[in-house]
């Protein structure tokens, strides 16, 4: 995942789907808007379920030349011919998934809204780094990733940058210009167009 011009979209799956009908909804968004990659992103711990899912939605990525990453389970991510890993304890699992993954693999952490999280984790060799959430949730701390905090990262660091986490109309409006990619994935899902529901909320994007 390379820097861009402009934001580009990394998009994130749902945390539970049926895998049939996700797929075919999946196909129809990647064919109606440009994404920079794909995470698999399931709750559940069964790796046969996690398997299951990587295999099916890798064929439809990479038949788009789009790259998809795992969350977490970077024996997966290897395991089934992923493009990388998206790790959620910021830079506490970097070395061990790149030293399983090789240094071509993407490796990416999520760091809250801890600007000292986002540094080390990218000293530990992240290709990018991922704070949010950027809007109000009820998930986790609650503690919100502020426009002050990507402004600062797009200024003195080259690591890329994803906002991700209760994502808004305003907040992609507010952000565009000091991130490169918006993680966007239940915000979408949950609607009946998700295609539609995805062009509305970055019409900011131009």
């Amino acid at each position: 995942m390379s820097q861009p011009d402009r934001p580009q979209i990394y998009l994130v799956t749902p945390p539970a789907f049926a895998l049939d009908p996700f797929a075919d909804r999946l196909s129809a968004l990647l064919d109606g808007v440009e994404v920079a990659c794909l995470r698999l992103s399931l709750a559940t711990r069964d790796e046969s379920e996690i398997g299951r899912a990587a295999d099916r939605l890798r064929e439809i990525a990479h038949g788009r030349d789009i790259p998809i990453v795992v969350e977490t389970h970077f024996a997966i991510a290897e395991r089934h011919g992923l493009d990388g890993v998206h790790l959620v304890d910021a830079a506490r699992s970097i070395r061990a998934a790149r030293k399983a993954l090789g240094t071509e693999a993407i490796v990416g952490a999520f760091c809250g809204a801890s600007r000292h999280d986002g540094m080390n984790a990218g000293e530990a060799g992240a290709d990018y780094v991922s704070f949010g959430p950027v809007g109000e949730t009820t998930l986790g701390s609650g503690v919100v990733a502020e426009r002050d905090l990507f402004a600062w990262w797009s200024e003195m660091i080259e690591v890329p940058v994803v906002a991700e986490g209760a994502m808004s109309l305003a907040a992609v409006e507010a952000l565009a210009p000091v991130t490169d990619f918006f993680a966007i994935g239940e915000e979408i899902w949950r609607e009946d167009d998700s295609l539609a529901a995805l062009k509305a909320l970055i019409a900011p994007l131009g």
